[in-house]
Order: structure tokens, then C-alpha cells, then sequence
């Protein structure tokens, strides 16, 4: 009788704490698991790994690629309490980007990108509804392939200055150059002058330190699965250093382009020339388009920074390939010698006649696409594809990496090899109209109706700076001094690590076509 009542709350005590920690095990489960949502039919969401996750932040792309391997083309991935759907399939692809548009192109509400930095503000950052429609159009005024034609000399003139920089800033191929800083002021002055109606008017210029400051923090910050605060939703209660550094970089945009906006409007009131760009637009039509001072602010920071980064990327990506590449340097130097000759250099209608070259340019964006992940869409309503359920308001990746390294669309597609695009004479932009999929060139520009606006920029500012860098120069590695192709820079967008290269000039009129113009400054 004593030990039955000396024993009994011992085993009270003991399912007590059983049923503790199984109601801590519930509570904790979810958390930390993930969970497979099923619609009204029965239909799961696509297989996934185990495990939520509170970002991945370090090489993403290849977390993606090794879960594609083993989950298939469409698998689901928790990350905190964000469902995403990660497709990793031409076919697929097109089937939810482009066929059911309507249903997939908003964006997740990031609390680090969308509001503490661009208050919701901006093409990237909008959701799919008459406001973004509205800034687009407005930007996409001077990004369609009509309004480049307008800006062709100027993107001319400044092709020739980077050349002329390249050349001048290595004592004429005697020593290095980081191109870096080039290639950044090259991007930077083409958006400019369609902004602002300026440019700079020297690679030491202050600004484009300013600008390489933050676009580099702007693509720190917002990569799409790298925000531990972006995921769990308490942390947005908290202070946080990237809380802290998002609310400051927001207020830099303000400052800097609103300071430029504001430079603009004093020129237009005093009844001075303006040239036509984005901000006398904005101006001019502030009310008529009924926009906010932060309106016109994030729409002039992203238009310059949006531009900036993936060009200037894609061509420090080329620099840091061509030297272990003297073959293919080779025959694009025998290309353009026997179709352009030594007397003059590439223009933007000569591309239909240097096919290697081209070639090279698509190769170098489908091995280094700036956005392994591009900018994640957002459902918004529920949908099931080929018995697969994806709830509303999951977001979506375009999972570039593995497309861009799919065996069957790119054999050996780890090699740097222009001559998959040899018979490739489509622009990027019609390329992506292909209605065979399996045709279609890369993936870098995105899809559906969220695809870059700015791709005829970028092609012809790519094209005029690849192709006379190739005309003008052979590029060498500096002894000593290997350069990384694995590692990279952002979190969103990506650059190589800082490097280091000799261009030597490949002939004598390379000296005296380059000194033929003189910088400017307007």
C-alpha cells in the first residue's frame, strides 16, 4: 500500500512530462518540417526536401540544382512560412510563365527588398496590378527597341570611351587593368544619359564609386532565398542589422536620385535644354500620371542601377573567361578581320555578319547569367498543373542554373562553347518568343510577363562593348593571379570577384581610331 502511494505520482510525473514534450514536438514539428498543403481534390503540392529552411544563403543556385537531381523538374521547397515552387523545365516553364501568365507574374512582398528598400515602389519590386502595369509603361518609353534607336550614338560614343579607357589605363597594353570600375561607368553613363540626360566624365568620377556602392549592397540585400527576416515573420518585429542597413540604403536612393530628379526640375524651370530621358518625363507628367515624390525617386534608382549591374556583369564575366579560352579568342579575331578588317571597328549593324562573335555573347550569358534565380514571380490564385497543387500566393523560381545546364538542351553544358549558338541568328528578345522551347537561346532575361524590359539595352550595349574589345585587344590572364569563374559577388545579382588582366592592342589602328574622340560631358 505505501509503495503504491510512494510510486504513483512518480508516474504521474512521468506522463506529465511524456505528454509535455509531445505537445512541444507538435508545436516545434511545423516549424521546422515541412508541410504538404493538398487541395479540394486530393492534389499535392510537388515533393520537396524534408526540412523548412530560414534562407540559403551561400551559392543557392547549386542547393537548387542538387534538389532539382533528386526531386524532379517541379519540386516545392519550404523556406520559413513561404511555399516555393521551384522549375527547373523548358516546357514547364513556359506552360506557368507564359501560357498562365495571368496567374504567375506578382511578386512576394519581401520584407528586406520590397518594404524596406523600395517601399513597394518599382517595376522589380510591384505586385501584378494596374501600378505595376503603370510604371512599366512609363520606363518601358525608353527601353523598347524603337526608343534604343534613338539613343544609338550615344551608346556608340560610349562603347568608344571604354575602349579608349581600357587602352589608356594600361599605358596602351603595357600593364593591368581591373575592369571593374570600367565596365561599371560604361552601363552606368548609357542609363544616365536615358535617366538623367547626363553621363560621367571619368572612371574616377565620385559617382560611380556611389553608384558600384549601391548596386554591390543593393544586390547583398535582396537576394530572393537569402533573408532569415524575409522568412520569419517575428523577425520583422525586431531590429535587425539588415533591417538597419535596408531602411538606409532606401534613404540613399532618395538622397542620391532625388537629388538628380531635383537638379532636372531646377534646369526645366529656368527654361534650359533638357534632353528627352526619364526623369523630364516624370517631371513633366508627375500629376497627369498621378506620382509620388518616391514614385519618381525608385523608378529613376532601379531604371540606373537595374541597367548598371547585369551589363557591366556579363561583360566582367567575358573579361575574366577569354583568357582561358586563346582559341576562341582566336577565331573571333579571324572573324572579325575577315569580315570588319583593321581599318574600322564593329558597329550595331555589323552583328548579322559576325556570327562567332555573337555566338560568344550568348555563350557568355547563358555560363554567367547575372540571376541564377531572376526575380521569383508570385501566384495569385490557386492552380493545379499536371496534378500538382500550387496554392495562391506561393512564389515561383526560374530555376536558370539548371535549365542553363540541362544536358539535353546544352550538351557538355558545363563548357564554355560559343559554337552551340553558330546557327543561333535571333535576338535574345525573339529568341524568347520561340514557340519551341527547347530553341530558345537562355533563360537570363527571365520569362513571361515579368522579362527584363530593358533587353534591347542591354544587347546592343553588350554587343558594341564585346565586339570591339575583340577587335581591339587579346585579353591575358596576369601571371599569378588566377581568376576565380566559381565564386562570385551578390546575393541577388552576380559579378566576379575583383580581377586583374593585361589587353594588349592587336594592331597599330587600334591606337589611332581610339584617340579619334574626345570625352565629353553634357
Amino acid at each position: 500500500m505505501s509503495d503504491g502511494i510512494l510510486t504513483f505520482p512518480s508516474t504521474l510525473n512521468t506522463t506529465a512530462i511524456v505528454l509535455a514534450l509531445v505537445a512541444s514536438l507538435c508545436c516545434l514539428v511545423p516549424l521546422f518540417f515541412r508541410k504538404t498543403v493538398v487541395d479540394k481534390d486530393g492534389n499535392p503540392t510537388p515533393p520537396g526536401p524534408l526540412l523548412r529552411y530560414p534562407f540559403l544563403r551561400k551559392f543557392p543556385e547549386l542547393v537548387l540544382d542538387g534538389w532539382a537531381k533528386q526531386f524532379g523538374p517541379l519540386f516545392s521547397l519550404w523556406m520559413g512560412n513561404q511555399l516555393y515552387i521551384v522549375i527547373s523545365d523548358q516546357h514547364i516553364a513556359r506552360d506557368i510563365f507564359v501560357n498562365n501568365g495571368a496567374i504567375f507574374s506578382s511578386r512576394k512582398n519581401y520584407f528586406i527588398k520590397n518594404q524596406s528598400i523600395l517601399r513597394g515602389r518599382a517595376i522589380t519590386a510591384s505586385q501584378y496590378n494596374d501600378k505595376w502595369r503603370h510604371h512599366r509603361r512609363i520606363a518601358a518609353q525608353f527601353l523598347t527597341p524603337k526608343a534604343v534607336t534613338k539613343y544609338a550614338n550615344e551608346i556608340d560614343y560610349e562603347a568608344h570611351i571604354l575602349m579608349q579607357t581600357f587602352y589608356t589605363s594600361t599605358a596602351k597594353g603595357a600593364g593591368p587593368v581591373s575592369p571593374q570600375h570600367d565596365t561599371v561607368r560604361y552601363a552606368l553613363n548609357v542609363m544616365l544619359i536615358m535617366a538623367l540626360g547626363i553621363r560621367t566624365d571619368d572612371s574616377t568620377h565620385p559617382f560611380v564609386d556611389r553608384t558600384l556602392e549601391l548596386t554591390l549592397e543593393f544586390n547583398d540585400l535582396t537576394g530572393p532565398l537569402s533573408n532569415v527576416e524575409d522568412f520569419i515573420t517575428p523577425l520583422q518585429w525586431i531590429p535587425t542589422t539588415m533591417q538597419k542597413r535596408g531602411r538606409k540604403l532606401h534613404d540613399a536612393f532618395v538622397e542620391v536620385y532625388g537629388g538628380f530628379l531635383l537638379e532636372v526640375k531646377a534646369k526645366l524651370n529656368k527654361g534650359e535644354d533638357v534632353p528627352d530621358c526619364l526623369a523630364k518625363t516624370l517631371i513633366l507628367t508627375q500629376e497627369q500620371e498621378g506620382l509620388d515624390w518616391e514614385d519618381m525617386c525608385m523608378l529613376i534608382a532601379v531604371f540606373v542601377l537595374g541597367g548598371v549591374h547585369s551589363t557591366a556583369g556579363i561583360i566582367q564575366w567575358f573579361l575574366a573567361l577569354l583568357p582561358a579560352h586563346p582559341e576562341i579568342q582566336r577565331r573571333a579575331h579571324e572573324e572579325l578581320d575577315s569580315v570588319i578588317g583593321q581599318d574600322t571597328w564593329p558597329t550595331a549593324e555589323d552583328e548579322s555578319r559576325l556570327p562567332y562573335t555573337r555566338a560568344i555573347i550568348k555563350e557568355v550569358l547563358r555560363v554567367h547569367a547575372p540571376f541564377w534565380m531572376a526575380t521569383p514571380h508570385y501566384s495569385t490564385e490557386d492552380y493545379v498543373y499536371k496534378g500538382y497543387f500550387i496554392p495562391k500566393n506561393t512564389g515561383v523560381i526560374l530555376n536558370c542554373f539548371t535549365l542553363h545546364h540541362d544536358e539535353n538542351r546544352y550538351p557538355n553544358a558545363h563548357a564554355f562553347n560559343p559554337d552551340r549558338y553558330i546557327d543561333d541568328h535571333l535576338s535574345c528578345a525573339d529568341s524568347a518568343k520561340l514557340s519551341n522551347v527547347m530553341e530558345r537561346d537562355h533563360w537570363t532575361f527571365g520569362a513571361g510577363r515579368r522579362i527584363c524590359p530593358g533587353m534591347a539595352v542591354a544587347e546592343r550595349e553588350l554587343w558594341l562593348a564585346i565586339s570591339r574589345i575583340l577587335w581591339s585587344f587579346t585579353v591575358h590572364e596576369m601571371p599569378n593571379e588566377p581568376i576565380s569563374l566559381e565564386e562570385y559577388e551578390g546575393q541577388s545579382g552576380r559579378t566576379p570577384k575583383p580581377f586583374r588582366v593585361r589587353m594588349i592592342p592587336r594592331h597599330d589602328r587600334v591606337h589611332s581610331l581610339l584617340q579619334s574622340r574626345d570625352e565629353i560631358t553634357f
